[in-house]
């Protein structure tokens, strides 16, 4: 336990920001989660849609110091080249019915 009146206080700050940012990382874990399901599910509208949220919630996540730009852009591009991976697959299945 500190001794000092600000390393209390750092201490209760330090808790505060361990708890927002926990929940943002939960938050966007999910996010994540749903767009490789749709994907997997090979449902390309709902991918895509969910896709444009989870960018959206990682950036967010990135300007709140929870991510790293690094981190943040690691994982929009992940996503993404799986996206364009599925779009491609559809892609080539239809030209090879057609």
């Amino acid at each position: 336990m500190p001794n000092h009146k600000s390393a209390l206080k750092r201490m209760r700050q330090n808790e505060k920001r361990r708890l927002r940012n926990k929940s943002i990382r939960s938050f966007t874990k999910t996010t994540i989660k749903k767009v490789l399901k749709a994907i997997e599910e090979k449902n390309i509208e709902s991918a895509e849609e969910l896709f444009r949220q989870a960018t959206k919630v990682i950036y967010k996540a990135k300007s709140k110091g929870v991510y790293h730009k690094r981190n943040a852009a690691r994982k929009v591009s992940r996503l993404a080249h799986r996206l364009n991976k599925l779009k491609a697959e559809l892609q080539q299945s239809e030209e090879a019915t057609a």
